[in-house]
């Protein structure tokens, strides 16, 4: 690298508070399809316009399977906030989804709590 040559890593990247998800497939397999509609479904509950999604189908570009260290497919990579974190896997459970990316759920977005109704009251 020369010196005017700038190397950022990802902890040098500005912190915008938006998530960048990398989601590798193999073609259009009902474990790709799931893990895609699991994904966009998971974003727009728990990270609503704080999210960016690039899916590799590593059936047309294999060669990319070796920057993230892909081992097995359907797997999601969180490559923004740092650190680096990845599930693999249908993302079909939420919970697990939650844990592995390190996102607490919205409690703004719970329903309030309802009290008891107007006749139970004295």
């Amino acid at each position: 690298m020369s010196e005017t040559e700038i190397d950022l890593t990802q902890s040098d990247l500005p912190d915008d508070g938006r998530y960048r998800l990398r989601l590798y497939v193999a073609g259009q397999t009902a474990k790709s399809l799931a893990a895609m509609a699991n994904l966009r479904r998971f974003c727009e509950e728990h990270l609503a316009g704080r999210y960016e999604i690039e899916v590799i189908d590593l059936m047309q570009n294999p060669q990319l399977a070796a920057g993230d260290q892909i081992l097995a497919i359907p797997t999601l990579v969180r490559r923004l906030p740092a650190p680096l974190k990845r599930i693999i896997g249908d993302l079909s459970n939420t919970e697990k989804v939650l844990v592995g990316l390190d996102i607490r759920p919205d409690l703004d977005r719970a329903p309030p709590a309802k009290g008891p109704p107007e006749a139970d009251r004295p």
